[in-house]
């Protein structure tokens, strides 16, 4: 299931943010303690869904209704085009939890709301997520240009057009 994240979630958010994958793939977001997640949420996915209709939702497992991820579109400054991102507590890695998440977020992106194109961007190294976004149809656009201490990052689109056709 999924649905908005609230500050009701910052112990959840605190605990998913300092996992080793997130710290590795997705970077350092600073969120130390249960003040910096309650922000977290606050200038990141509840400000994104008042700015633009869409953002990280929160990840439930429908029998249990415990929080298990987030997967969201976002819309960056840098992106011509809002992206898909996921994120998962260890223990629920693995289970096709990210794919049906995910395939649901591109539908409302490109389908519900009518994007032209939804893009992801990916760590070059991080195996799993390349082979998530080749399953959804999402094909490699470029590497993007490299910056000081950030690993090499590659560049997925889809458009609406080939979303249809899958």
């Amino acid at each position: 299931m999924l649905d908005e994240l609230s500050a009701d979630d910052a112990g959840f958010v605190l605990e998913l943010l300092n996992t080793p994958g997130f710290l590795r793939f997705i970077g350092d977001r600073g969120v130390r303690d249960h003040t910096g997640a309650e922000a977290y949420i606050a200038n990141g996915p509840l400000a994104s869904y008042a700015r633009h209709g869409f953002g990280l939702w929160r990840v439930r497992l429908a029998a249990t209704g415990e929080a298990i991820g987030i997967c969201g579109l976002l819309k960056r400054d840098s992106l011509p085009d809002p992206d898909i991102g996921y994120a998962y507590l260890p223990r629920h890695e693995g289970r096709g939890y990210a794919r049906e998440a995910a395939r649901a977020c591109l539908a409302h992106g490109l389908v519900t709301r009518a994007l032209p194109r939804v893009l992801a961007i990916v760590n070059h190294d991080n195996e799993r997520s390349i082979r998530l976004l080749e399953g959804l149809g999402m094909r490699h656009e470029r590497t993007l240009d490299p910056e000081p201490d950030v690993p090499r990052t590659e560049l997925y689109a889809i458009s609406r057009e080939d979303h249809e056709s899958l």
